[in-house]
């Protein structure tokens, strides 16, 4: 995996351009986390193009950004970001066509698979991808996103071209752009659903997923080459569990392809169980077992456990009972609070994501350092992310009151808001009433949810609940997945560790978004389909367990040390977050028996002050 960035000028010879090279320098320099292991830049008169290498295939020969060339002359150049898991069948089939390849890389097929196809190209990958094409003969750039967006992808228009890259920080990198956020953007930060194509940042915007964009002289357009479409679902349940295992061996035998040490993520829920067991069958088959697997706990945590209404069970149980049925090499990484407070680490995270995304609070700290624990033994992790959204997995799927309410149904559910008390006001509830009021959040939640509907595509005679649970499924596959592979994404490329999503494949997605709901729930539970095609890979307590995510540390210090940090915030009369807050609340939170009930909340104004002060970030407001 790596980092891509680049900066298209038709008004100016980059080549001669005092700076240009520094200034790519500097865009690419932010991508080292996403590429530790190299780097490199080329520019051409109107072109400049830089990236930042995860070695994982062809660990000498894939060095970018990458040329095609003819009689000394480029022909095509890219700088790309991904896996193309089926780069062999189409490499043979370019050979079979004349073409000649000079690596064992998939970055070298992608090259010739455009010079041979065009931009219909994109219909034949299969991946997690995000890249660039610059074609100096038309003089024209080509951005390609990955069918679900596994991979993210950032451009800014200029008067005379465009500028982009793997994240923001790349094209903040650049002197011609300010990081502005007005009032929709902050909207769109506070408001828990990941608009397609929004990046928040004035003027920036985010690719969306299986669309390209095409620059050239007379402007950008953007074309979608690849979306969920309603088909009639004709197989029988029995042929539809055989078909989505057969599936699944297929896309994890795919992706445990490396060439360099390889993981799973294991929680001992369903999803990544499943990809473990897929992942030791297939190592086992290949003679390169065992998988090794990691989990992620706190100190205390299982021994102390609370149920409550999100996470019945703990994990560390099931996950040691899947290790030692898969007989994995199994690790688990455990954290304390001063660990999750570490200013240090928050601080990585925030850069991390370029942003203060309200909802995931010490979920976001603990990935981070799970990830950066599991990078000094492995470069690779298979992880079970996007199932509850293919399969129907989350309590609110299931839940009458969220499903028909008229809203996202995870904000129905007050998922966002679940470390805050009951009366808090959820995780705006210390910003203040009038910047609330002005940034309409609710307004802007449910124009986003309008939009969404009119997008789902529909099966014509399809009615009733069946007809809603295509809107559900749509919902959760195109906006909040978005939100957990953007997250995954970011955490784990900031520690150099590439994260693969088996469930994330458009064959995949694209059959089960059409099978039927109570097919989905045809033994009464959530994501039947997917515990009748692991089933016999599973001990009996994990394939039947009901669903809990991603764990959160319930250690009551952990609530106390957030009200430290937000009273040494508001010691410093020049925080840059004082005038957004609402102080009779802010009270209220530092009151010595708040307890939990402004977590969430205080999570996000730590947030919002450490991002105003790193980023220098204007709210035009």
């Amino acid at each position: 995996m790596c980092g891509i960035t680049g900066w298209i000028s038709y008004d100016q010879d980059l080549t001669r351009l005092p700076g240009a090279r520094d200034t790519l320098d500097a865009m690419t320099a932010t991508m080292i986390c996403r590429g530790p292991d190299a780097g490199g830049i080329w520019l051409d008169t109107h072109a400049a193009l830089g990236h930042r290498r995860l070695a994982v295939i062809d660990i000498e020969g894939g060095r970018q950004p990458m040329l095609v060339e003819h009689d000394g002359r480029t022909r095509l150049a890219l700088t790309y970001s991904g896996e193309v898991y089926n780069y062999r069948e189409l490499r043979a089939e370019l050979e079979a066509h004349g073409h000649t390849f000079r690596t064992h890389s998939d970055t070298e097929v992608v090259l010739h698979a455009y010079l041979r196809w065009g931009e219909d190209f994109t219909t034949r990958l299969n991946g997690m991808y995000a890249f660039a094409l610059w074609d100096p003969r038309s003089e024209e750039l080509l951005l390609v996103r990955d069918r679900m967006g596994i991979k993210p992808l950032y451009y800014h228009p200029t008067p005379d071209g465009v500028l982009f890259g793997s994240e923001p920080k790349a094209v903040l990198a650049h002197p011609a752009v300010r990081p502005a956020v007005d009032a929709e953007g902050l909207a769109e930060l506070l408001a828990f659903t990941k608009t397609p194509g929004h990046a928040v940042y004035k003027g920036m915007y985010e690719l969306r997923p299986g669309h390209t964009a095409r620059i050239r002289r007379t402007g950008l357009t953007v074309r979608r080459y690849w979306g969920l479409e309603a088909r009639e679902h004709t197989d029988d349940t029995a042929t539809t569990v055989r078909h989505v295992r057969e599936l699944l061996d297929d896309i994890v035998a795919r992706q445990l392809v490396a060439d360099v040490p390889l993981c799973t993520l294991l929680s001992g829920g369903l999803d990544s169980s499943a990809i473990t067991a897929l992942a030791a069958k297939g190592l086992a088959e290949t003679g390169r077992g065992p998988v090794r697997s990691f989990s992620v706990d706190f100190t205390g945590h299982t021994d102390h456990f609370k149920a409550d209404a999100l996470r019945p069970t703990p994990d560390g149980p099931y996950a040691h009972a899947l290790a030692e049925h898969v007989r994995s090499d199994h690790t688990d990484i455990v954290l304390d609070t001063a660990a999750l407070m570490d200013p240090a680490h928050r601080d990585a995270v925030l850069t991390a994501r370029d942003l203060p995304i309200a909802g995931f609070g010490d979920g976001d700290t603990s990935l981070y350092l799970l990830f950066k624990a599991i990078r000094e033994q492995s470069t690779v992790a298979l992880s079970g992310e996007s199932a509850d959204e293919i399969f129907g997995g989350y309590r609110w799927f299931h839940d009458p009151g969220s499903v028909h309410a008229d809203t996202f149904p995870w904000i129905a559910a007050g998922v966002a808001d679940h470390f805050s008390g009951e009366n808090s006001g959820g995780r705006v509830a210390l910003l203040d009433k009038g910047l609330l009021a002005k940034i309409d959040m609710p307004g802007y939640q449910d124009a986003r949810y309008r939009e969404a509907l009119a997008e789902v595509p529909r099966l014509r005679g399809e009615s009733g609940l069946q007809r809603r649970m295509r809107e559900i499924g749509y919902l959760h596959l195109t906006r909040f997945v978005q939100m957990l592979l953007d997250r995954k994404d970011r955490a784990s490329m900031a520690t150099g560790l590439e994260v693969r999503v088996p469930f994330c494949d458009h064959r995949l997605v694209s059959y089960v978004f059409n099978t039927p709901w109570s097919m989905k729930t045809f033994d009464g539970r959530e994501k039947s389909l997917l515990r009748a095609a692991t089933r016999d890979l599973l001990p009996a307590a994990v394939a039947d367990r009901v669903k809990s995510p991603y764990p959160s540390t319930q250690d009551p210090r952990y609530a106390v040390a957030l009200q430290t940090r937000l009273r040494q915030v508001l010691a410093d009369p020049d925080a840059p977050v004082r005038p957004l807050l609402d102080q009779g609340t802010v009270a209220r939170a530092l009151a010595e028996d708040a307890g939990d009930s402004f977590r969430s909340a205080t999570e996000v104004v730590l947030g919002i002050d450490t991002w105003l002060r790193g980023y220098g970030a204007a709210l035009e407001l």
